[in-house]
């Protein structure tokens, strides 16, 4: 018998004869005598049908039914569906908002919220499925049951709140596509009218307060478009109302600044309309002047910060004083900085641009020569009493915090008062009741010699 492996073939004399083709994968079987053979074709048949089925099968195009576990089979995901179970609960509810939480809870037992949290929140916001841009179709049925059906009050916003919270806290998982959905609602603004957006931004607010919301969803209020139209800036009025009024401006500020959205707030406005003073007038106006405040506080510290990088530079450059001062100058006028505070950034730009002596002995003459060099230049933002005052508390914290400068404090207020820099007056306050608690004992007696002297010579004159 000769076979190959896509069938088989009988040839008697190439089987005794051993001869086979290369590509023949051969079964030999010896044969029984003549008369027997009808008995073994059966056997042999079995045989060979064995080893075929032995084979990989192939893949066929028409395709096959295959039984599945009915927990692998995936579910249709049916938003529609989804829709009609949720609106026929609210609905009959009859807007009582407890028993819609106890509803939202029971459903969430059964539907799968974390799949349809989209859906869910669109009816919750505004009664139904929303199409882009933020409209509701007309053939879609809908619920009254929702912020958008509500009262344009606080106390409204606030029970609705309630609901929404107690929704997330027991869905954890709902809290990403929470936020999803309220960044997708901004970015819809325009498609909701007046009272919409003003009920929207109360609720957002609320939920910010709250801690359900991050600060980072206001990210979305900074689209071109709704700036351009002056749609942000109006929401966020409503928006900022209802937050202070459930914490305050530094549970606020707080939040804005853990996610670095606190130096933002003015892309609220057109490029050309970015200024503090266009913000602090439209927001105090708005009734929110504790935001003013903070975001002029934020400006000027923002401009301080600058202020003093540039002015290191300028230093470590040895550019000359008098350009020094001209910049000083213009940054003041530009960012409303008050002389106290420039005294500051002065007196620190001054002490950091170089390195410091080891050596207390020998730091107090490397002091004096360099602030004696600076003197003209911290003299030209003295010109007011309370500006001195500020040097001289800024001078007596240095020192102690800066050990190796303990000793120098008389000698460095001494020399700016030779310098034109300090003058009698502030000196006298400082050592009588303005002087801070820091090494005080060891700077008033340091200073005891030279104060009696400023008071003697006050009296000869």
């Amino acid at each position: 018998v000769a076979g190959r492996c896509s069938g088989l073939s009988f040839s008697g004399r190439r089987a005794a004869e051993g001869e086979f083709s290369d590509e023949a994968c051969v079964v030999c079987f010896p044969l029984p005598p003549v008369p027997s053979l009808a008995r073994f074709l059966p056997t042999l048949h079995s045989g060979i049908f064995f080893m075929n089925n032995q084979k990989q099968q192939k893949p066929t195009l028409s395709g096959q039914r295959f039984k599945t576990r009915k927990r692998d089979e995936k579910e249709r995901f049916d938003p529609t569906q989804f829709q009609d179970c949720i609106i026929q609960g609210l609905n009959e509810t009859g807007n009582d908002l407890e028993a819609v939480a106890k509803f939202l809870d029971a459903s969430g037992a059964k539907l799968d919220y974390r799949r349809y949290a989209e859906t869910l929140f669109d009816i919750l916001v505004a009664g139904g499925m929303l199409a882009p841009g933020g409209t509701l179709a007309d053939d879609v049925i809908r619920t009254d049951v929702c912020v958008f059906s509500a009262q344009e009050d606080l106390e409204t916003m606030q029970a609705f709140a309630q609901v929404w919270v107690h929704v997330t806290n027991n869905q954890t998982l709902l809290e990403k596509g929470f936020e999803e959905e309220v960044k997708k609602l901004f970015l819809f603004l325009k498609g909701f009218s007046e009272s919409e957006r003003n009920k929207l931004a109360m609720l957002t607010g609320i939920l910010l307060a709250n801690g359900i919301l991050s600060a980072s969803i206001l990210n979305s209020l900074y689209n071109e478009n709704l700036v351009k139209e002056g749609v942000s800036a109006a929401f966020a009025v409503k928006l900022f109302k209802s937050w202070i009024n459930e914490k305050d401006i530094n549970a606020v500020a707080g939040s804005l600044r853990k996610v670095n959205m606190d130096n933002r707030l003015m892309e609220l406005f057109p490029a050309n309309k970015q200024s503090v003073e266009h913000f602090t007038k439209y927001f105090t106006d708005a009734g929110l002047k504790e935001l003013s405040e903070y975001v002029r506080n934020q400006q000027t510290i923002g401009a301080r910060k600058e202020l003093q990088k540039e002015l290191q530079e300028m230093m470590s450059k040895g550019e000359p004083l008098k350009e020094i001062s001209m910049y000083v100058k213009e940054e003041m006028k530009k960012n409303n900085i008050s002389e106290q505070t420039v005294i500051g950034i002065l007196w620190s730009s001054v002490m950091s641009c170089v390195e410091w002596n080891k050596k207390e002995e020998l730091v107090t003459e490397q002091a004096i020569k360099h602030l004696k060099q600076y003197s003209p230049l911290l003299a030209a933002f003295t010109t007011q009493g309370q500006s001195e005052l500020t040097l001289l508390l800024k001078i007596q914290e240095y020192c102690y915090d800066n050990i190796h400068f303990m000793k120098s404090f008389q000698k460095i207020v001494v020399l700016f008062y030779k310098a034109e820099v300090l003058s009698e007056e502030p000196i006298l306050k400082w050592y009588k009741d303005a002087h801070l608690a820091k090494g005080k004992s060891v700077f008033l007696e340091q200073m005891k010699k030279f104060v009696e002297w400023l008071k003697n010579a006050e009296e000869g004159n």
